[in-house]
């Protein structure tokens, strides 16, 4: 009888403990769920939008995307200079272009955050320029003159300069009507103390990856070869290629030379 009531006891602790685990295991089901859907509602990613569209919109005299400030970031704590990333905002509908700026953008100071941040590596978002800040001489100025796209800055500092490193596209390659990192890239470098923004970029190629070489300003780029010509380099099928960019004089040589290069292909395709 002892052992009987025994059992029935076991059986219900172990029947509440299996009934309080498929509880749990439901709640963090729905809370995954309810996260995933919101990771879902978020707008697609695109790009600013290619030429051939903005002259479409232009000729209607309608907009379809707005600039969006970013918070300001500091940078030069010497001499208080801020980056202030512009990006942009992908209207529901096409509007007006003479609706006018202060009309088409929506926003207010109270939802500026003040951040105590003084030094950061990267900046993340989507962008279409970047703004210099000088609290000293009260101005600003952009970066960029022409129609860019990127989604990452890049802040280097070192003991006679910093740098501001951006991968971008200018030109929609890819002909899919918007300018984005599908398109071919470019690598834009900005001195502080030369005050001059370098372009490093090559015909028909991506700029893939890069990296300092120890203790300089000197670059190692890998540039992804498009080698179909679909305007946008692929990684799992197209080349890459690796090349020197000296800072100081802004030359971009081969870290492979031609002879070796024929060398390495033909022991790969067993010609030799």
């Amino acid at each position: 009888m002892k052992l009987e009531t025994y059992n029935k006891r076991l059986l219900a602790i172990l029947g509440s403990v299996a009934v309080i685990f498929l509880l749990i295991a439901l709640f963090s089901f729905l809370v995954y769920a309810i996260n995933d859907m919101q990771r879902n509602n978020y707008p697609e990613e695109t790009g600013i939008l290619s030429d051939e569209k903005i002259e479409e919109l232009q000729r209607k005299k309608k907009r379809q995307q707005v600039i969006s400030y970013n918070n300001p970031k500091l940078v030069d704590t010497v001499n208080f200079i801020y980056m202030i990333p512009v990006s942009y905002k992908n209207l529901e509908e096409e509007e007006d272009i003479n609706k006018g700026l202060l009309n088409a953008m929506s926003g207010s100071s109270d939802d500026y955050e003040n951040e105590d941040e003084r030094y950061s590596a990267n900046f993340y978002g989507r962008f279409n320029n970047l703004l210099l800040y000088d609290a000293q001489s009260q101005t600003t100025n952009k970066l960029f003159e022409k129609r860019i796209n990127f989604n990452n800055i890049r802040t280097e500092y070192f003991e006679d300069d910093i740098l501001i490193l951006i991968q971008a596209s200018n030109s929609d390659t890819y002909k899919d009507g918007v300018i984005n990192l599908q398109d071919l890239s470019s690598l834009y470098i900005y001195s502080f103390a030369q005050k001059e923004l370098k372009t490093i970029s090559q015909s028909g190629m991506d700029l893939y990856k890069y990296d300092f070489l120890y203790n300089t300003k000197n670059l190692i780029i890998q540039f992804g070869i498009d080698k179909n010509q679909d305007g946008r380099y692929t990684e799992y099928n197209e080349p890459t290629d690796i090349k020197k960019y000296t800072f100081e004089t802004g030359k971009l040589q081969d870290l492979v030379d031609d002879g070796l290069r024929t060398e390495l292909q033909k022991s790969l395709e067993g010609s030799e």
